[in-house]
């Protein structure tokens, strides 16, 4: 007989779980972190007593911090500190016409703020090192409003627009929903709050848009729709998954979204504009009482049984199973064809954004299923805006550039305006839309013309760094494995990027822009950080920073 002491399981320490892939950020819970792209700004809802760090990230970046109270005036008073300038480089990130400052003028019109009475405080600039840090106590519940004012920067200059880091380590660590909820990405025609467990359906025009929200993260919804003009007509013709994946050429379920959904009349009723998670699936039908039953839990409430009582006003008879697009489950098929789910990947606030196509009857759950992993065993709220077919919106999905990076969505090139004259045929790569061939001519005569004439290629997504500093050549020759002493001003080189033990990391052209001044271009955001940390452990005078925004 197994001797066992107590506080033993199976011979082992009783212990809780644990990460075992750290790769998804373990942030503490009172803790959340932002950042604001170099030239850009973001809004944050604070509260008295909340903990706030800022850093410069990779040096010589300024920063303007503001703070509007919740009556919508401009108050330094929140951030403890007076304004030192009326918050210039704010104002110009916002006079231009991009999505993100677009949010946030919205944001401050919500709240009656005079964008005329603002104040900043300035932090950083040019002389600031990597990881200079800020730190202040909120003082008063509003909004933190941070700014990354910068230039365009000419080819032959090096004064980068880099990332600022935010850090809010919260006072209290429970937030109330519409706290926990993500500013708007315009104004919204509904909002509509689907509590855990729960179902609700709605109505929407054709070109409008359909935001899923996942709130607090790791949370599954089914999705369904139908056109409006067969409900009237007492036609039962939802999204079918068999004809989507057939009439896409996907003849296995895998993760993802297709561009588009078809109903049974294979007439398509929505496409996918944006998504920050690319994990989904719709491989199955949505939880029904079965599925509860098998796991020996007869009587759950489930998915099925919701969308049937939220249906039933709209005259749309119930299912047993329905159908749906299931947004953020974590779900694959195995080597031996076995369906398998894990945890989702989904964080706080991400969403996938829809234009429907028609005028739909729509439904949406919050998944009830709180006997395995699916939610994290923890059912929360999702939350569905709709959005006027007026507003634009880019079609994006969402791209880290490291495993412990925020998401960014797809960006076009500056070659975008010409190239989508050209075709419509493109593939995201590394966080941009790439064309994969021009609509004249196909990959045949593309390949004599690299052959006999000339190829342009579109190297955006490659990524720039800026390395300077009295020893920014020490740092390059000990990481690359040329002899960077070689290179006279103006002159570029190709070589590798290595490990101490040669194993290669990168490869890419390094250019010599001064007697200290160069320039890698590469194809990971990884060799950038490389070289700061070599910088940093080898205790050379170089900064490392990022351009390829720019």
């Amino acid at each position: 007989m197994e001797n066992r002491r107590p506080g033993m399981l199976g011979g082992r320490p009783v212990s809780a779980s644990i990460i075992r892939y750290p790769g998804i950020p373990a942030l503490p819970k009172d803790t959340e972190r932002y950042r604001c792209k170099g030239g850009g700004s973001l809004v944050v809802r604070v509260e008295a007593g909340d903990l706030v760090t800022v850093t410069d990230a990779e040096g010589g970046q300024a920063c303007e911090l503001s703070f509007v109270d919740e009556s919508g005036r401009f108050q330094a008073a929140g951030l403890g500190a007076a304004f030192t300038n009326a918050a210039e480089g704010l104002k110009t990130i916002l006079s231009r016409e991009e999505a993100g400052t677009l949010r946030i003028r919205s944001a401050l019109r919500r709240r009656g703020a005079d964008l005329a009475t603002a104040g900043a405080l300035r932090i950083f600039g040019e002389r600031s090192t990597p990881g200079s840090r800020v730190e202040f106590t909120i003082a008063l519940k509003g909004l933190l409003i941070v700014a990354a004012p910068a230039e365009a920067m000419s080819p032959e200059a090096q004064d980068t627009a880099t990332p600022i880091e935010v850090r809010v380590r919260r006072s209290r660590v429970v937030r109330d929903y519409s706290s926990a909820l993500p500013e708007p990405l315009a104004d919204p025609i509904e909002d509509i709050r689907i509590k855990a467990a729960t179902a609700s359906a709605y109505f929407v025009r054709a070109g409008e848009f359909i935001q899923i929200i996942d709130v607090y993260g790791r949370q599954c919804t089914d999705f369904q729709a139908f056109a409006a003009r067969k409900v009237d007509k007492g036609l039962d013709l939802a999204l079918d998954s068999t004809v989507t994946r057939t009439l896409l050429g996907r003849s296995y379920p895998a993760p993802g979204l297709p561009s588009k959904a078809f109903d049974r009349d294979f007439e398509p009723l929505v496409e996918i504009v944006q998504d920050t998670v690319g994990r989904h699936d719709a491989f199955a039908t949505a939880c029904n009482s079965r599925y509860y039953d098998d796991m020996g839990y007869p009587g759950h409430v489930n998915c099925t049984d919701n969308f049937n009582a939220a249906l039933a006003p709209y005259g749309i008879p119930g299912r047993k199973g329905w159908e749906a697009l299931n947004y953020f489950y974590n779900t694959d098929i195995d080597h031996n064809n076995q369906l398998y789910l894990d945890e989702p990947w989904s964080r706080p606030g991400d969403y996938v954004l829809m234009r429907a196509l028609t005028d739909l009857v729509c439904v949406s759950s919050s998944c009830p299923d709180d006997v395995d992993a699916a939610n994290g065993w923890d059912p929360t709220d999702i939350h569905v805006r709709t959005f006027s077919g007026k507003e634009q919106f880019s079609r994006a999905v969402a791209y880290r550039m490291t495993p412990d990076a925020d998401p960014e969505l797809t960006r076009e090139t500056a070659f975008h305006p010409r190239f989508s004259a050209l075709t419509r045929d493109y593939a995201e790569y590394r966080g941009y839309w790439l064309p994969n061939r021009f609509s004249s001519a196909g990959p045949v005569e593309e390949y004599w013309a690299c052959r006999e004439r000339a190829a342009v290629i579109d190297l955006s997504p490659l990524r720039k760094f800026e390395v300077t500093g009295p020893d920014a050549e020490e740092l390059l020759q000990y990481c690359l494995t040329r002899d960077v002493r070689k290179l006279s001003t103006g002159q570029v080189v190709y070589s590798a990027m290595c490990y101490e033990h040669g194993g290669m990391i990168d490869d890419g052209t390094l250019f010599r822009l001064g007697d200290k001044n160069f320039r890698w271009i590469g194809g990971d955001d990884y060799s950038g950080i490389w070289l700061r940390e070599q910088a940093e452990k080898k205790g050379f005078k170089a900064w490392v920073r990022s351009s390829t925004d720019q």
